[in-house]
């Protein structure tokens, strides 16, 4: 699954046109799942009537070609309750909600969070694990009371952690399903047992990441990994800044989408600017003259 820019105009407005391109792009070229204002899409930044309105734009244009998933988590409970409500009413086909940021809550008050929306909206909902982002960890202890609770059907783990995720599959993944959510893992979490990955890399090469996930899921391991490591400079190379940030420009430079980010992300600093285009020529991408 494709963690979804936003595309945005050099205002920042959102670049609709463009969207629905890089829509329709990934359906033809093979990725399995479209996630929609998750943290790569800048929910962040987005108005609460950007954020629904552009849940109900993708859930119209994919028109059930994918499944959409909609990225729905607050710091606030209620807030991301009127999230998940909305993204249910667009028709979107599960929640992502990332940890609550900033507010730093104990286990306790994660475990209560994540029932109550579980518990309160009829859509399957996808934990999302990013401490690195969040400053906020969901324990496996905490996983794996939730993972007991109806509606909660999976965790986007993105602790970069790779011995620890292998214990959240060996606790978890007979109850929900695993997805890695760090590129450089992904081919090695899914050997140990996950079923997936919700990727940033995918937004710029997503023909390879379906087919690495493809033959990975499938039990052919070598060819994965040796596919994996054709874009491992994306994997690495993407996350210069802080996401979104490489990737936007990369797909700006592909001629993909214009060059437009929000406040107080700003385009990739000109130091790192090689580094990512000569990631995305090893990748085998085919750039325009700049």
């Amino acid at each position: 699954m494709v963690a979804l820019v936003t595309p945005m105009g050099d205002d920042g407005s959102i670049d609709l046109e463009t969207f629905d391109q890089l829509l329709d792009w990934h359906i033809d070229v093979g990725t399995h799942g479209i996630v929609v204002v998750g943290t790569t899409g800048e929910s962040a930044t987005l108005s609460t009537e950007e954020h629904c309105d552009l849940v109900g734009h993708c859930v119209d244009k994919v028109a059930g070609r994918l499944p959409v998933i909609a990225g729905t988590g607050s710091n606030n409970t209620e807030e991301a309750l009127f999230f998940t409500r909305s993204a249910k009413e667009h028709g979107a086909d599960a929640c992502l909600l990332v940890t609550p940021y900033y507010t730093k809550p104990p286990q306790e008050g994660l475990y209560q969070h994540f029932r109550l929306i579980a518990e309160q909206v009829d859509i399957p909902q996808i934990l999302y694990n990013v401490p690195g982002r969040t400053v906020c960890d969901l324990s496996l202890e905490t996983v794996d009371r939730l993972a007991d609770v109806d509606n909660i059907v999976a965790i986007k783990d993105a602790t970069g952690d790779f011995a620890r995720g292998v214990e959240l599959i060996e606790r978890c993944a007979d109850r929900i399903a695993v997805f890695s959510g760090e590129d450089p893992l992904n081919v090695a979490l899914m050997k140990a047992g996950a079923k997936g990955c919700i990727s940033v890399t995918a937004n710029v090469v997503p023909a390879a990441m379906a087919k690495i996930c493809d033959m990975a899921l499938s039990g052919d391991m070598a060819c994965a990994q040796s596919l994996d490591e054709s874009i491992a400079g994306l994997h690495k190379n993407l996350f210069l800044q802080a996401n979104p940030i490489p990737v936007k420009w990369a797909l700006a430079r592909m001629g993909l989408i214009k060059s437009g980010i929000r406040l107080p992300l700003v385009e990739l600093a000109g130091e790192y600017r090689l580094q990512v285009e000569q990631a995305l020529r090893d990748a085998g991408i085919e750039l325009p003259a700049s």
